[in-house]
């Protein structure tokens, strides 16, 4: 079904990829990990849930190169960090996703680290390259950016605008993948 992508069930538990999500080969998905509907996840991506679980909502892409993971319980986290990710949620090229959760539509730059128990509320961003150092909260519609990464600016609706049609021409585009890559 998937060609040339690595599934790895882990202590007892087996990725759950809806059908109409496109995995583009090269991806590894391991362990406790749930992919929704017409989600995308792009070329060479690691998705790894081996201590933890990792959610990604519907229509979300998880663009080329990127890693996500979650951590497993530690002192003053008895339930560790998942990664719980939205519906219609952008990440961009090459970003690093740990133990983090972001609400629908949140957005994560090309090259940003997003590390453990950060949240990213609705619409809020974390611009490219920046660093959110653990346990961040970006508030809606909020921009962050800098290593490390401080609010900077409320999005525009325009900004907010934009990102709403990235999610809808990565949903399209991952479908277009999805059928050259079946028909290999």
């Amino acid at each position: 079904m998937y060609k040339d992508v690595t599934i790895i069930p882990l202590n007892g538990k087996t990725p759950r990829i809806h059908p109409s999500a496109f995995i583009a080969p090269g991806c590894r998905i391991i362990g406790d990990v749930e992919i929704g509907p017409d989600v995308s996840i792009w070329y060479n991506c690691v998705i790894r849930a081996d201590v933890n679980h990792v959610v990604i909502g519907a229509r979300t892409n998880v663009q080329d190169g990127s890693v996500i993971h979650c951590d497993s319980p530690y002192d003053g986290m008895p339930d560790g960090c998942p990664t719980i990710i939205g519906e219609d949620c952008l990440i961009g090229h090459l970003a690093m996703v740990h133990g983090t959760t972001m609400d629908n539509h949140a957005f994560v730059g090309l090259s940003a680290t997003v590390m453990n128990g950060c949240h990213i509320e609705s619409d809020g961003m974390v611009a490219a390259g920046a660093i959110l150092t653990p346990g961040k909260r970006v508030g809606a519609g909020q921009m962050w950016v800098g290593r490390p990464a401080k609010f900077v600016r409320d999005l525009s609706p325009e900004d907010i605008a934009d990102h709403r049609q990235g999610v809808v021409n990565y949903v399209e585009n991952g479908r277009a993948h999805k059928a050259a890559v079946d028909a290999l």
